[in-house]
């Protein structure tokens, strides 16, 4: 194994949406091709939204999408390690307390603005006199803190977007401790993939700044750069984040059928130069990773596309990823899914010709017709229209009141899968039964 090694780090302040799925696929897929290690960290610094309920449908969905992780680490136990490092940036000049409120935080930006310079952090704090901490303790403020940006240019080349580049003079030092005293994200997650080895980071496009300021964050704290690959972000249909899109979760989509092999074929392609088809294996899709034909322009996401997708999926979809699932041969399945839209269509099928039937007679004249005039086995799909082209001949009926009364005879439904499918399922046996009002 090599010592490539990724890790995924969502924050349980919600359930899982196709965003982070896609965050999540793209960072498994490259440990698996590469040969390296899948962590899972647990960003829980936000006590007041992180719930257990979110991070325990975070790991069902991780796990049932087929994704391992080797590793497991979460945030809200090692604030005795982030505050040993804040400690040492402090001695080192690298963080520094900030006592601005909102609202004057909130007026130099708009003064900047308005000058058209860029609205960053003035460093005001780090010219306070004792005067002024001294006020700022009588009016009972609590700082926050800064990581304060060495000057000079912030490079690095990036797997999606080639090569990135900014001046640190034009960035403002990033806030990494609130006034409560807890830790926003920057910090915690440099700490985290220094002290655990994170060779490569893939995140969303989103965190391309952050990367910049976080590159002298790992500088700052000893540690090793990752190699970074910003994904553009899925956008809705309407080309904007859709507020439906931010929600859609990997609960959703299981719950309405759609396949964990879908979902990860769909998204690993979506917006790549290559075709969105179906893949039957993770380590497949894994093999056929390559960041370079990603586009650069944001992907549209397209629920309903997802959807047909996923019938397209299951209609090549070999026996072996539903053997466990239905007690049905590999003949059986092989008939019955073209026609499924979801797998667990496949009961309907199973119901019909499988199991036993309580036939409902509509026509006994007609059904007491077609069981006479009902051909020998073998059957294939034609057997069904030649066998209704000569009942049509011989009891003069025709469309609904042909139709109707065979299907109720044989299936007991109103509705259902085409009968010129289901006949040669069924069988000559119970068949006839069934058109001669027996259980069968």
């Amino acid at each position: 194994m090599s010592d490539i090694k990724v890790r995924f780090a969502p924050s349980p302040t919600g359930f899982m949406h196709i965003g982070n799925t896609r965050t999540a696929l793209f960072n498994w897929l490259l440990a698996k091709k590469l040969g390296g290690k899948f962590m899972l960290r647990i960003d829980d610094t936000d006590f007041a939204r992180s719930k257990k309920e979110y991070e325990d449908a975070m790991r069902e969905s991780l796990q049932w999408l087929g994704f391992s992780w080797c590793e497991e680490a979460r945030q809200s136990a090692r604030f005795a390690r982030y505050d040993a490092m804040r400690d040492e940036l402090i001695a080192k000049g690298r963080i520094y307390a900030c006592y601005d409120t909102p609202e004057e935080l909130q007026i130099k930006r708009k003064r900047a603005m308005a000058k058209g310079e860029a609205p960053i952090y003035d460093r005001q704090a780090l010219h306070y006199t004792a005067a002024d901490l001294e006020r700022f303790a009588a009016e009972g403020r609590k700082p926050h803190y800064r990581f304060k940006l060495e000057p000079g240019i912030i490079e690095w080349e990036d797997i999606v977007r080639g090569h990135c580049q900014y001046e640190a003079e034009k960035l403002s030092d990033p806030i990494i401790i609130r006034e409560d005293g807890s830790y926003l994200y920057h910090f915690p997650s440099c700490v985290d993939d220094s002290d655990f080895g994170i060779t490569h980071i893939v995140r969303g496009e989103d965190h391309v700044t952050n990367t910049a300021a976080q590159i002298q964050m790992f500088e700052a704290i000893g540690g090793r750069v990752p190699t970074f690959a910003h994904l553009p972000l899925l956008t809705g249909t309407e080309g904007k984040l859709s507020k439906r899109l931010g929600s859609l979760g990997v609960r959703e989509l299981k719950a309405d059928g759609v396949e964990a092999l879908a979902i990860c074929s769909f998204l690993a392609k979506l917006g790549t130069s290559d075709s969105i088809e179906p893949f039957y294996s993770l380590d497949e899709l894994a093999q056929s990773l390559d960041f370079h034909k990603l586009g650069r322009s944001q992907p549209k996401f397209d629920e309903e596309e997802l959807r047909r997708f996923n019938t397209k999926f299951i209609h090549t979809m070999p026996y072996e990823l539903v053997a466990e699932r239905y007690n049905v041969g590999a003949d059986f399945w092989e008939k019955v899914r073209p026609n499924l839209n979801v797998v667990d269509d496949i009961k309907v099928w199973i119901d019909i010709c499988r199991n036993e039937v309580t036939p409902i007679i509509e026509d006994k004249s007609l059904t007491d017709i077609a069981a006479e005039l009902l051909p020998p086995e073998p059957w294939n799909e034609e057997t069904f229209n030649a066998w209704m082209t000569e009942l049509k001949a011989k009891s003069g009926k025709k469309g609904k009141e042909l139709f109707h009364p065979i299907r109720k005879a044989i299936t007991a439904l109103d509705n259902g899968p085409e009968l010129k499918t289901l006949l040669p399922i069924i069988g000559y046996d119970k068949t006839l039964k069934r058109l001669k009002g027996q259980k069968a």
